[in-house]
């Protein structure tokens, strides 16, 4: 799989947001001879520099290293774009498409034992349903009603509707989700 260099992401995003070299540079308070350098990978930038370039460009700064989709549109697990860290014991989100230039995201959460989403209270613009593929005693506060879930269970959830997720078990859940519009 051949990957684009971090300076050749910067500068495609410039050229498809249809802005100059210097006009980004300046708002990213930088040089254009910097912005140049960095575009032609000949200076490894500061992250407080790719955070700024980034903000300027509209971009999220992990878009910056992400790698290029593959050409193939099987994902295996190893290379799932993910939110989280596996090393540590908090909630993971896991996209199982190769992107989300579709009409419909389909992602799957990790949550470890006893840990809860309460303080990400969520709601979405768009329809989501969710299916447990592992876990029993998931709890689903929607809109201030709880629902007890296990293995199998699946519920949609409305557009705009706040809910948070726990796992009251001593085992990992896993919760698979198809969201409309994609939103990770």
């Amino acid at each position: 799989m051949e990957t684009s260099s971090l300076g050749r992401k910067i500068q495609q995003l410039r050229l498809n947001r249809r802005l100059s070299l210097r006009k980004v540079a300046t708002e990213a308070g930088i040089t254009p001879s910097m912005l140049s350098q960095i575009e032609n990978d000949q200076t490894n930038p500061s992250i407080n520099t790719l955070r700024s370039i980034a903000h300027v460009l509209s971009a999220p700064l992990y878009t910056l290293f992400l790698e290029d989709a593959a050409p193939t549109p099987v994902v295996h697990p190893e290379e799932r774009r993910t939110i989280g860290t596996k090393s540590t014991p908090d909630i993971r989100y896991e996209l199982l498409t190769r992107d989300t230039k579709g009409e419909i995201e389909f992602c799957m959460m990790i949550i470890p034992p006893s840990l809860d989403s309460y303080g990400n209270i969520q709601s979405h613009a768009g329809e989501e349903v969710a299916y447990i593929l592992s876990g029993d005693g998931v709890e689903l506060d929607l809109d201030g009603k709880l629902f007890l879930m296990n293995t199998g269970d699946s519920i949609r959830i409305p557009t705009n509707t706040p809910h948070a997720w726990r796992n009251a078990s001593d085992t990992t859940a896993q919760i698979i989700f198809a969201v409309t519009p994609p939103e990770f």
